[in-house]
């Protein structure tokens, strides 16, 4: 039954948007394709003022990568992460995930391919994917925009959020599947 209302949502949540939005403008009396246009030259100034923080953020991730550290990291965690029941072969995209979403897709997509679409890894590993957040990059964006320095709890907020988010994860995908 839950199953079948999710699919219901799934199929319906997009169209109901891409027409409820528009609708609910013209409604309201706004010239909705005006407002588009000022929102999309809005978004390519910050574009240009968030380059350097993306290429920070894109270079440590592949540095962190490429060194081997994940794999070291996975490997000395196997015995934890057994022992409490979450799968090791996420435990790299619980950690790329906050990091980057360019690199959490690329894992995502290796490990649907390595362990099938329908396995209970796969399926876990794409609800994962699309429960959380790409913390640093958001916030590199979002308060690289505004000129935010100082985050204060955002970050340790946000953290727990993903680390929250792969625990349900898991859990509800072994309940379903």
């Amino acid at each position: 039954m839950i199953r079948t209302a999710l699919e219901q949502i799934s199929l319906w949540a997009i169209p109901v948007l891409l027409v409820g939005i528009p609708l609910v403008g013209m409604i309201k009396k706004v010239k909705v394709y005006d407002v588009f246009i000022e929102g999309a030259k809005e978004g390519f100034q910050v574009a240009v003022r968030i380059i350097p923080f993306l290429v920070g953020i894109l270079v440590a991730i592949g540095m962190f990568r490429g060194s081997g550290a994940m794999d070291l990291l996975t490997d000395a965690l196997r015995p934890v992460m057994n022992a409490i029941g979450f799968p090791a072969e996420l435990f790299p995209l619980a950690v790329l995930r906050p990091l980057s979403g360019s690199g959490s897709l690329a894992l995502t997509t290796d490990i649907v391919k390595r362990y099938g679409p329908d396995s209970l890894i796969g399926r876990t590993a794409a609800t994962m994917y699309g429960s959380s957040e790409t913390l640093f990059y958001v916030l590199a964006v979002y308060f690289g925009a505004v000129g935010v320095k100082r985050t204060r709890h955002a970050i340790p907020s946000a953290l727990a959020g993903d680390v929250v988010a792969a625990i349900v994860a898991v859990t509800i995908c072994a309940w379903m599947f």
